[in-house]
């Protein structure tokens, strides 16, 4: 199966807020749908192993923040990058709480969704959850970024030191090791699904 086709599917990349216990977090997600009108209901696909996923199933809530177009790597590095379990991820970012206390950025979105979880899919590596709009909110009017923009616009290129033999692969997102000095460019991580674009070398010391 050729992984790359799937690529071809779009995405946005959005903030997913949560809260649980006094204590809040966010992470990077790239799926979430419009499931049905009538009411108003959404689908996100999180990660099982993010804290913001441990702390929606807790709180049965979260908040969506859509970035823009004037989104920075520095937000989603901070936010997709890193854990919520070793960092404050919004010490250095301007939020706000909804009226179910979870967080959502005021900078570089164009809207917010605060959603109630009505339903939850466990998928394996990742859980959906199925949620009915609460409120939402337009915050700007600049145009929402997709997954495949942030691949070839925000993304820094990856640039390797050929100086140094490298002996494995890292995945940024996750930290699953693929030993090998050389990575097929259609490799997906295993455990969280990112493309090889996601990963960086691990040199010989």
């Amino acid at each position: 199966m050729d992984q790359k086709a799937l690529f071809s599917l779009q995405y946005g990349v959005f903030v997913l807020g949560s809260h649980f216990e006094g204590r809040i977090n966010a992470c990077i997600t790239n799926t979430c749908f419009q499931a049905a009108s009538d009411p108003v209901r959404i689908a996100v696909s999180v990660m099982n192993s993010n804290l913001t996923c441990e702390m929606i199933k807790q709180s049965g809530s979260f908040a969506l923040s859509v970035l823009d177009s004037r989104c920075t790597f520095e937000t989603i590095k901070n936010f997709g990058y890193q854990s919520g379990r070793n960092v404050n991820k919004f010490a250095d970012f301007p939020y706000v709480l909804d009226e179910s206390g979870n967080p959502y950025l005021t900078n570089e979105i164009c809207a917010v969704l605060s959603a109630k979880v009505v339903k939850t899919v466990d998928l394996g590596t990742h859980s959906l959850f199925i949620a009915e709009i609460t409120d939402a909110k337009t915050l700007s009017q600049s145009s929402p970024i997709t997954y495949i923009g942030y691949q070839k616009v925000i993304k820094p290129k990856l640039v390797v030191n050929t100086e140094k033999k490298i002996i494995g692969w890292r995945c940024k997102i996750c930290g699953y090791v693929y030993e090998g000095a050389e990575l097929p460019a259609d490799f997906i991580c295993p455990l969280c699904g990112h493309p090889a674009s996601d990963f960086e070398p691990i040199y010989e010391q």
